[in-house]
């Protein structure tokens, strides 16, 4: 079966790959990654944003390379109290319409990289500022960055593409006729 991947990120594309191929181990899996454009801002500061730039990314994939399912995953951050986290959503379509919703863990985000942020500098750009590194973004990302490898981008991406095919996983509950 073909997925279509709205980015050509190697980080996204092998947390998309895991995600698949753990939940349907006996399905043989063809994950293509296609440029598209998520339609909202490089960096997505609500869950709302987030969420509406992974979809437009799963639904421009699915229809550029008429795959089975399209992925759209977009990093975001939300402010929750005093606080701001960071997280990646993960919308999945299928050819049907079919929408599944998920999201990676969520970490907190010091002051001082929000200070950046606030200056209009975007996270996988802070990072490297921050950790003196080079494109994190394709690497380990903020959440290796921040926990020693511990959770990888591509892990952490690789649990919210499960947490939004759960809805493929029991299509009965989702069900609204």
């Amino acid at each position: 079966m073909k997925v279509a991947v709205g980015s050509l990120n190697p980080t996204k594309l092998e947390a998309v790959k895991i995600a698949f191929e753990k939940v349907f181990p006996n399905t043989s899996w063809s994950i293509k990654g296609v440029s598209v454009t998520s339609g909202v801002s490089d960096q997505p500061m609500n869950d709302r944003e987030s969420i509406r730039g992974a979809k437009k990314r799963a639904k421009r994939a699915i229809k550029k390379l008429n795959a089975d399912y399209g992925v759209g995953l977009e990093g975001g951050i939300q402010k929750i109290g005093k606080y701001w986290f960071e997280t990646g959503w993960v919308v999945i379509v299928n050819k049907k319409g079919d929408e599944g919703i998920g999201s990676a863990v969520r970490m907190q985000i010091p002051e001082i990289v929000m200070k950046h942020i606030h200056n209009g500098i975007e996270l996988g750009k802070v990072s490297d500022i921050i950790f003196h590194t080079e494109n994190s973004k394709h690497g380990q990302g903020y959440f290796g960055l921040m926990t020693n490898n511990t959770i990888t981008r591509s892990r952490g991406y690789s649990d919210g593409v499960i947490s939004a095919l759960s809805r493929f996983i029991h299509p009965q509950l989702f069900d609204d006729s």
